[in-house]
């Protein structure tokens, strides 16, 4: 079996798939190396995962982004992202393609040089990597070792065909289509980004590894031998290129642990005094809109009374603690995956790891989008029955009781199906799978071998 490096960005929606990931590879007899900064040692766990410590981008977020301490101008650009998230939909769009270039690519010639120190020290076979790491994608072609790619939230992070880009969703869920004018503003930004990448990554191939392929397009570069997507194959999803094996997980969620005694505790309470429970929770960074986090706990409080309501508030418990009480449990973070074993109905923001682990539950969802993939994980929502999509700056709490009660019925339906679906896949098959391609790419030779690195 080879050896093989995970290597993650330091964010945590993307460093616990990856991580269960490197759990499920090792399970399958592979030598795992799990790849990430310092603060993330801990997710590398089981037989057979050691970590290495590795620092691929100057932002990170260990878990509630606003307490993550990171550089003044690192935390600048998240204040402004937060704020545009005010503004809605394709403001916030823009405002991410703007940060582009500083939170994906800031230190390509770093990252080259702490990825040739680490291949000279391990001389894995393969490496596993982040879609979005993208300073690591240019790496690994410049140092031409085999690796596969790790695709963390939507297909359509890879863009399709020359017509799709980067940070333009593939389709727009109900409420919020932008006019036409913002959807040529975004797609104008999107094409400038493309462009721009495009160019950094030629230039830099060109004088890091001028004997290699030509990177091409560059949001586009991804392993040419294997693609592991945290993500059901839609039939309505656009195809993908030809080339590298897709492989379609489903999920990256590890099996939920039980819940300890406080938490068993807090839903026999909820119990006593609702019928229903609702889980609010809007992932590692946009716990910070506590105004939409308040105008769903408000609606639920005072529209359902028949409904009790778990918030992850993240740093801003403090400033919802006045809606806590015998229907309302508010704090800073979640059990989330236990959690969805025993509730009824989650309202998220339309993150990948939450929408399928939703799915892998069967927890028909209110989704909020915000930001990046968001609108196209909801959009799937719609058109998979498994939820309803509304947009977050324009949510009075007088809405919420309806939105949340057409999550019954049909769309109860619906996401026990796909529950029964994503279960017969998982971290497991991928890594199964996975392990296939790559002996099948490598072939016996080079799994006995260890990959070389060219001289540059």
């Amino acid at each position: 079996m080879p050896r093989v490096v995970v290597v993650s960005p330091p964010f945590a929606s993307h460093a616990t798939p990856l991580s269960v990931l490197a759990t499920a590879l090792a399970a399958e007899g592979a030598d795992v190396f799990f790849a990430c900064a310092p603060e993330f040692a801990g997710l590398a766990r089981g037989d057979g995962v050691a970590f290495v410590p590795l620092t691929v981008t100057r932002n990170a977020n260990t878990g509630v982004a606003e307490a993550t301490r990171q550089p003044a101008e690192e935390a600048a650009r998240l204040g402004e992202f937060l704020e545009a998230t005010r503004a809605g939909a394709v403001p916030t769009l823009l405002t991410q393609a703007r940060h582009r270039r500083a939170d994906m690519l800031a230190d390509p010639e770093g990252v080259l040089s702490a990825l040739r120190g680490l291949h000279e020290r391990l001389r894995p076979h393969w490496y596993v990597t982040d879609q979005l790491g993208f300073a690591v994608t240019l790496a690994l072609h410049c140092m031409g070792v085999p690796y596969a790619t790790f695709c963390p939230g939507h297909p359509g992070y890879l863009p399709a065909d020359s017509d799709a880009y980067f940070g333009v969703p593939y389709d727009w869920p109900a409420s919020l289509r932008p006019s036409p004018a913002d959807a040529g503003l975004l797609l104008a930004a999107a094409r400038r980004n493309d462009t721009a990448f495009t160019e950094a990554f030629q230039d830099f191939a060109r004088r890091h590894a001028p004997s290699a392929p030509a990177p091409g397009r560059a949001f586009a570069l991804c392993s040419p031998h294997a693609v592991v997507h945290a993500y059901p194959e839609f039939s309505w999803l656009p195809a993908p290129p030809p080339g590298p094996v897709r492989l379609f997980a489903d999920h990256l969620a590890a099996p939920p642990a039980p819940l300890d005694a406080a938490w068993s505790a807090r839903l026999d309470a909820l119990r006593r005094h609702a019928r229903r429970i609702v889980l609010v929770a809007f992932g590692t960074f946009l716990s910070a809109r506590d105004d939409v986090l308040r105008a769903v706990t408000e609606g639920v409080l005072g529209g359902m009374p028949d409904t009790a309501v778990i918030v992850a508030a993240g740093e801003r418990a403090g400033a919802l603690a006045d809606l806590a009480g015998d229907r309302a449990v508010v704090v800073p973070s979640v059990p989330q995956q236990a959690l969805l074993e025993h509730v009824d109905v989650m309202v998220h923001h339309g993150g990948g790891n939450s929408f399928t682990e939703c799915l892998r539950a069967g927890v028909p969802a209110l989704v909020l989008p915000f930001s990046s993939d968001q609108f196209a994980v909801a959009r799937d929502a719609e058109c998979s029955g498994t939820g309803v999509v509304a947009d977050p700056n324009a949510l009075p709490a007088s809405a919420v009781p309806a939105l949340l009660a057409a999550l019954s019925g049909d769309a109860r339906d619906h996401t026990a199906w796909f529950a029964a679906r994503l279960r017969t896949r998982g971290p497991r098959w991928a890594a199964g799978e996975l392990l296939r391609v790559m002996g099948e790419r490598t072939g016996p030779a080079g799994r006995r071998g260890r990959a070389s690195l060219p001289a540059e």
